[in-house]
């Protein structure tokens, strides 16, 4: 088989011959499944971190970070949406999108109260962004 076309040439050969080999079997009725052994009881859920959805006494942003419960700007996902802790930081030439006043706090898609320092964005499952936050998904909540 050197070429496609011959590998394409022998294709329909090969099909046929398979399904002779499979179809001179006799039927045999199945044997009797061995009963199923009894499911093993199902693991406790390991505790997650709370979401962080503070107003303004929280611990500081890093150590949110560092223990998992604040996005971190520099992972995958944040900088595939152009996410940054501090909106004005947004990058406008990059992102045409972006205007003066837009921040998570004020996005549909946060999940926090506006009076809040961070909360949960569905965006970011497991971790909760800066209320002053941006990402290149926002839309203006309507309420």
């Amino acid at each position: 088989m050197t070429t496609r076309r011959r590998f394409i040439e022998l294709m329909p050969l090969a099909s046929v011959a398979l399904l002779a080999a499979c179809g001179d079997k006799k039927a045999v009725a199945p044997e009797p499944a061995a009963p199923a052994p009894a499911p093993a009881p199902a693991p406790a859920p390991a505790p997650t971190a709370a979401l962080p959805s503070t107003t303004a006494a929280a611990e500081p942003v890093a150590a949110m970070v560092a223990a998992g419960a604040l996005l971190d700007e520099k992972s995958e996902k944040a900088v595939a949406l152009g996410y940054v802790a501090e909106a004005n930081r947004a990058d406008g030439t990059k992102y045409k999108t972006y205007a003066a006043g837009q921040a998570c706090s004020n996005c549909a898609l946060f999940q926090g109260k506006a009076s809040d320092v961070s909360g949960p964005c569905p965006l970011f499952a497991g971790n909760a962004v800066l209320a002053k936050g941006w990402c290149s998904a926002f839309a203006k909540k309507t309420t």
